[in-house]
């Protein structure tokens, strides 16, 4: 496994004074770094988080290899009903390791899709039901808590689904991955029957993908576990290192934290230059809106501190967002996410035509482009001023999958120590989540909805 982490674009003698970091400013910080890895390792030993544990815990992933061995052949669809960080996981892997759809081919009992729904648009559902057909449909219902709105909701509408077709076979056909001994869907799981797989307490949501959440979905559809694992355990004894040169989570860490607060870059742009990886790009968005998005800090002061993160493409978003990157407002950081080896070279004929911008690129490829692209894009970002790094996979597969995720979860829970936050709760996403439960007479809910009933008294004396 080889992930390399590229800082040099984000220094100033590159990207110059106003917007990158000096070495030296690098080097003064660096005990403040120390002290946010002792921090993380030091929670993480006390059972605060236990994101970094995942790896090691083989029984949980005999008994999904067990399940998934067992329910093999019997379905050609995996339905995961889930929202947020219950859905975003299992979405990567599927992209990362498959590719992204449509790209994927024909669906078969030896080649499952996956239909994940994250939303409760209802078209979006009913378009999906009417995709799947439930003699071949193995659902996955995913919360932490048990009692999700979303995915409650998505839930009945398709175990009704199952049952009309299925009927007392429909126990057989659903699984559950909920928090054991606790919630709604808990208690559900077992009255019915269904297979349940707990997810462990010390793990929220946007760090559980290598937890059932992303783990039972990601066998389900052929995806080699163990090996996901692997790359996450060779990842996890590296972020543990007080040396930066091998620990490139911490490092990374050091410097999105002082370009982000130093610089003033209030947004950073996750740019994968891999279709493979787009899936990524969105679920490291929750991971790191959510983990560092905070109002207050750890001393109780007001902060409102966090870092938009986007989810671009390259060489897609080239032609859609770059324009705006290199002459709009320079409140942005670039990381580039490379891959070294693609599965394909994408040879480019070598017959000319006498056409300057055919002939060119006749008999060269298109992993030669792609990667031409990216570095040009990074320096057309320098010449402006505009910071940016990269991190570049060997290649993609599910060992560097795994640690490439790993990074990630390591190095966003480094910057909350560096900003002194606490990476772990969302107390922001809470009060819309209990309005709508109120709304939808939730009993336990009822002061938000009368609540909510102020609100729009409010609006409505507005003229």
């Amino acid at each position: 496994m080889i992930i390399q982490f590229d800082e040099k674009n984000l220094l100033a003698e590159v990207a110059g004074k106003a917007n990158g970091i000096s070495r030296a400013e690098a080097e003064r910080s660096y005990p403040r770094a120390l002290k946010a890895l002792k921090a993380v390792q030091k929670q993480s030993e006390q059972g605060v988080f236990g994101f970094p544990h995942l790896p090691f815990r083989t029984q949980v992933v005999k008994s999904i290899a067990q399940y998934a061995g067992e329910v093999r052949g019997s379905y050609d669809t995996v339905c995961v009903i889930g929202i947020g960080g219950s859905a975003l996981g299992a979405w990567a892997l599927d992209c990362g390791i498959r590719g992204p759809h449509p790209v994927q081919g024909a669906f078969t009992a030896e080649h499952p899709r996956l239909v994940i729904l994250d939303n409760v648009d209802p078209s979006f559902t009913d378009a999906a039901l009417r995709s799947m057909d439930p003699h071949k449909t193995l659902v996955l219902v995913i919360a932490k808590s048990g009692g999700t709105a979303e995915t409650v909701s998505s839930f009945l509408i398709v175990r009704d689904w199952l049952e009309q077709a299925m009927g007392a076979e429909t126990k057989s056909r659903v699984a559950a991955v909920t928090t054991d001994g606790k919630g709604d869907l808990f208690e559900l799981a077992r009255a019915e029957g269904y297979r349940i797989f707990g997810i462990p307490e010390d793990v929220g949501g946007r760090f559980s993908v290598l937890t059932p959440v992303g783990l039972v979905p990601a066998a389900l559809i052929g995806i080699d576990i163990r090996k996901l694992l692997r790359g996450a355990a060779a990842m996890t004894h590296l972020s543990w290192q007080p040396d930066l040169n091998e620990n490139i989570a911490l490092r990374a860490a050091l410097y999105h934290w002082l370009v982000w607060t130093r610089k003033n870059k209030p947004i950073q742009v996750a740019f994968p230059y891999s279709n493979h990886l787009s899936g990524t790009a969105f679920w490291f968005r929750q991971l790191w809106a959510e983990s560092l998005g905070k109002a207050i800090n750890r001393k109780g002061e007001k902060v409102n501190t966090g870092q938009t993160p986007i989810a671009a493409l390259g060489t897609t978003d080239q032609h859609s967002q770059v324009q705006l990157y290199i002459e709009g407002p320079n409140d942005k950081v670039f990381t580039f996410w490379a891959v070294k080896k693609f599965d394909s070279q994408g040879k480019i004929p070598s017959r000319k035509f006498n056409l300057p911008a055919f002939d060119a690129l006749a008999g060269q490829s298109l992993a030669k482009l792609i990667d031409v692209e990216r570095r040009a894009t990074a320096a057309a970002m320098t010449e402006y001023g505009r910071p940016n790094c990269t991190v570049t996979l060997d290649r993609v597969d599910e060992e560097h999958l795994g640690a490439f995720m790993q990074m990630m979860e390591f190095q966003t829970a480094f910057v909350g120590e560096l900003l002194d936050i606490n990476a772990f709760n969302q107390e922001g996403v809470e009060l819309g989540k209990k309005f709508t439960n109120g709304l939808m007479g939730r009993k336990g809910f009822e002061q938000y909805r009368d609540q909510f009933a102020a609100y729009e008294k409010k609006r409505d004396a507005v003229k």
